[in-house]
């Protein structure tokens, strides 16, 4: 019997290449080919492949303790790690790290975090979280039901609790008929709108992707809309929660990306770059005053995970930060980032298929259609998003592909994340095997 026939596999029908080794932005299978982590897998790979400091720092805590549970004791690697993303914080005020294994437990753990703190303050009629239409907040329940993705809901409708849309600022596909030219952010004034029907003393906050990533590729809001979120937030008193699992720690060329809007966030949820994906590691972050009203209250957040504040983690999470900081990798993403995103609008934009080239840092989406004219999307059957991205990955080059951004099923993009330590060399390369993965697909369906 061969070992893969013992794994369930999350697509039961994909044969799957053995990986051998990474090293940078490179990755080999076992029979030697190379691959462009273009995507850092998805959207995790953050300082590149087989770091040297990265591994030194996993053997230093393993050598000291590699476990502990986080209702006995604390670790020195805890405390370092949390005292690093707190100097990342646009206010000193959002100093409060709670740590997790993952983007979808970070998620759930916010969520709680925030009905908890209603009921602590007094408020306990506010439990409804608001979010999108168009975004991916995890797969578990609570997440899912969070997220906007009829494809990913569908199964489990019947097993997750209703949580309230509006819709997404998606300005190539506006639903109110606007244009950057003339917006006046009704996307945002839907939020508004939303509260006022759920009911103001019932909502509790607003979840939302700064950039939208997996399910609408890279989709990013015009200047003003944040502001204008932060504002409703504040009008009604609900909290502003802001999902950086993927945007976050330099990604989109800032410390965090909301910092790109100056609009601070009372609680940002965390994962995939925290760590660089070489340990499975996430965090939630909160304001000073969230944190200090369950301290005066009950004094305990009911809630916790086995590997929550694992010393392991957190030494490669704080090795990762520092790593970030010695190299300048955020300033270096939006340096990149404004390179990256030239190229692949200059050689990318003509194609008749590619409807719209969008990035924001070294965060950047391609979306397809059928008809420049009309936007048109493709039949969902042809998967145009799986056959680029198995173009590519057959030329050597590794992508994030999606679909369903438009409504929830149709829609065709794919979201391209390469490690910030990306050359401009290898932006060219990994551009060029692109292009030529599109033209490909573009020439089998003409």
């Amino acid at each position: 019997m061969q070992p893969k026939e013992n794994v369930f596999y999350r697509n039961l029908r994909k044969n799957y290449p053995v990986v051998d080794k990474a090293k940078g932005i490179y990755v080999w299978d076992n029979k030697g080919k190379k691959y462009i982590d273009g995507s850092g897998g998805a959207v995790v790979v953050s300082i590149g492949h087989s770091v040297p400091e990265i591994r030194e720092a996993m053997i230093k805590q393993a050598e000291k303790a590699s476990f502990i549970h986080s209702s006995h004791f604390t670790s020195d690697a805890v405390l370092e790690c949390a005292e690093l993303l707190c100097n990342l914080t646009p206010e000193k005020n959002l100093n409060k790290v709670y740590f997790l294994s993952g983007g979808s437990e970070a998620v759930e753990s916010a969520i709680k975090l925030v009905r908890q703190y209603w009921r602590e303050a007094g408020q306990p009629d506010k439990y409804k979280i608001i979010s999108r239409w168009s975004s991916f907040h995890g797969n578990t329940t609570g997440a899912l039901a969070l997220g906007g993705h009829t494809s990913r809901r569908k199964h489990y409708l019947a097993i997750m609790q209703y949580t309230p849309h509006i819709e997404p600022p998606y300005c190539f596909r506006c639903a109110f008929n606007e244009t950057p030219d003339n917006c006046s952010l009704q996307c945002a004034d839907n939020l508004e709108r939303a509260i006022l029907h759920e009911g103001p003393d019932s909502v509790a906050a607003f979840i939302a992707e700064p950039v939208i990533g997996a399910t609408a590729g890279a989709i990013i809001p015009i200047d003003g809309y944040w502001q204008r979120i932060r504002q409703i937030c504040d009008k009604y008193d609900i909290k502003l929660i802001a999902d950086e699992v993927m945007t976050g720690i330099g990604r989109c060329g800032k410390n965090f990306c909301m910092d790109h809007w100056n609009t601070v966030p009372d609680i940002i949820v965390l994962a995939k770059g925290l760590s660089s994906g070489y340990t499975p590691l996430g965090a939630v972050i909160a304001k000073e005053e969230i944190h200090q009203t369950i301290k005066r209250g009950s004094g305990l957040f009911v809630h916790g995970h086995t590997f929550g504040q694992n010393p392991l983690s957190a030494a490669v999470g704080a090795a990762v930060l520092k790593y970030i900081n010695k190299k300048n990798l955020i300033e270096r993403s939006r340096k990149m980032g404004t390179i990256f995103n030239k190229k692949l609008k200059d050689e990318l934009s003509d194609i008749d298929i590619v409807g719209d080239v969008r990035g924001l840092g070294l965060f950047s989406g391609i979306e397809f259609v059928c008809d420049k004219n009309s936007n048109e999307c493709f039949e969902n059957d042809l998967k145009i998003n799986s056959q680029v991205a198995k173009q590519a990955f057959s030329r050597g080059l590794i992508s994030y592909p999606g679909g369903g951004g438009v409504d929830g099923m149709s829609g065709d993009h794919i979201l391209l994340a390469p490690p910030l330590i990306i050359t401009e060399k290898q932006i060219d390369e990994l551009v060029s095997i692109l292009k030529r993965s599109i033209l490909a697909v573009q020439g089998s369906i003409d």
